[in-house]
């Protein structure tokens, strides 16, 4: 299951996903992981919540990035929840493909019953008509 946060660049996507993810942390069972372009947002993030920076591990294409989400979902069979910021970069897609990933990440938070929450910098109309029932903030 994907959830998302869509508006345009600079919009306060961000401060929604770190507010939603620190108060889901005293009510999960399980893991959660955060993912971003960088760790500038470490102090922001309560210190159960695991932090990766997607930067260091040279992704470079889309499928290399469903690659490195699979790995991360076979190496914790408590993860729940999987927060995603700056969704374009960090995954390596653009407007034109990005629907055909996030489908991908609907498809697999199915399977392993894994919530992925994601910071889209793209506006509500790019969405593709499936997607647009996950959208839970729109600026």
């Amino acid at each position: 299951m994907i959830q998302l946060i869509v508006g345009a660049k600079g919009k306060g996507k961000t401060k929604i996903l770190l507010d939603k993810v620190n108060s889901e942390i005293k009510t999960v069972h399980g893991s959660i992981v955060y993912l971003d372009k960088s760790t500038k947002h470490m102090y922001e993030l309560n210190n159960k919540i695991r932090l990766i920076d997607v930067s260091s591990f040279g992704l470079e294409s889309s499928g290399e990035f469903i690659g490195f989400i699979c790995g991360i979902l076979s190496q914790d069979h408590d993860l729940e929840q999987m927060y995603l910021d700056s969704f374009l970069k960090i995954s390596q897609t653009d407007e034109t493909t990005a629907n055909e990933i996030l489908c991908k990440l609907d498809k697999i938070g199915e399977q392993f019953g894994v919530t992925f929450v994601i910071s889209i910098s793209v506006e509500a109309s790019a969405i593709a008509e499936e997607l647009k029932k996950n959208i839970i903030a729109e600026l």
